[in-house]
């Protein structure tokens, strides 16, 4: 892309790389017709996981199910279920929203109907290795280093071994698909991995760490209150302002190791 420069001197015409953000429509088939679930604002790739990843999160992941693009549109998805019925439901209730990431989740009451306690089954983290994750998952976004403006979400074993780790423009997208990588390998719930995110701990990434089975999340940036109000009540543990070998607990620090073990 075309772009001008400016330095304090006299700008200078170079070529720049951006981050892609298209949108991405999921299409329910039904006895009626197809119907829009989801539009979804989003870097192309990954397109399968994003989708089963965001259907776990909003609670209508199908059983039974065919999710397939469209062969003339790399835009679109189409997604048929018997249990199109339900889905349908749901769209008409507002859990269809595009770009917000918060995606209809609006409270925890709403998220505790169909969620519950992630367990934990990876022992006591140690905080030097909390605090290397962001580092760790640095080295698994080249999105972000040509473009400077992808988020990215990693899943790590206890032991801080990278099991995935994708990018997306929305921090919520880039979570979405790591959960439907591993819905889609049969890992959920996800009890003894941490979810790392090189953004801030919104809201929307406690609720999809919960509807997932994840326990502990590490994020490079700052929670906000709902954030650790879902967290506290959810027994997530997690860690904010992870940057330069420290972070902050804000909930469920027991999971931690105490210094020197």
């Amino acid at each position: 892309m075309p772009a001008l420069r400016f330095a304090g001197g006299s700008p200078e015409a170079r070529e720049d790389t951006l981050a892609v953000e298209e949108p991405l429509e999921l299409r329910l088939h039904g006895p009626d017709g197809p119907l829009t679930l989801a539009v979804l604002m989003r870097t192309p790739g990954h397109d399968r996981e994003l989708l089963t990843g965001w259907l776990v999160s909003e609670g209508l992941l199908p059983a039974q199910r065919t999710l397939d693009p469209d062969p003339e549109n790399a835009n679109v998805w189409h997604l048929h279920t018997p249990e199109h019925a339900r889905l349908a439901l749901g769209a008409r209730l507002g859990v269809s929203s595009s770009a917000c990431g918060v995606c209809g989740s609006g409270s925890v009451e709403r998220l505790a109907v169909r969620a519950g306690a992630p367990e934990w089954t990876g022992g006591a983290l140690g905080p030097a290795l909390v605090a290397s994750l962001p580092g760790r998952l640095r080295g698994a976004q080249p999105g972000f280093g040509a473009t400077g403006g992808l988020h990215a979400a990693g899943l790590f074993t206890p032991q801080g071994d990278l099991l995935a780790a994708f990018e997306d423009v929305g921090r919520h997208n880039a979570t979405d698909k790591v959960v439907g990588w591993a819905t889609l390998r049969g890992d959920l719930p996800l009890s003894g991995q941490v979810l790392a995110v090189s953004s801030r701990a919104g809201f929307e990434i406690v609720q999809k760490a919960v509807t997932a089975g994840v326990a502990v999340v590490v994020a490079v940036g700052a929670a906000s209150s709902l954030a650790v109000d879902t967290a506290v009540t959810f027994g997530v543990t997690l860690c904010a302002f992870t940057r330069e070998g420290r972070f902050t607990a804000y909930a469920a620090p027991e999971r931690l190791a105490h210094a020197g073990k």
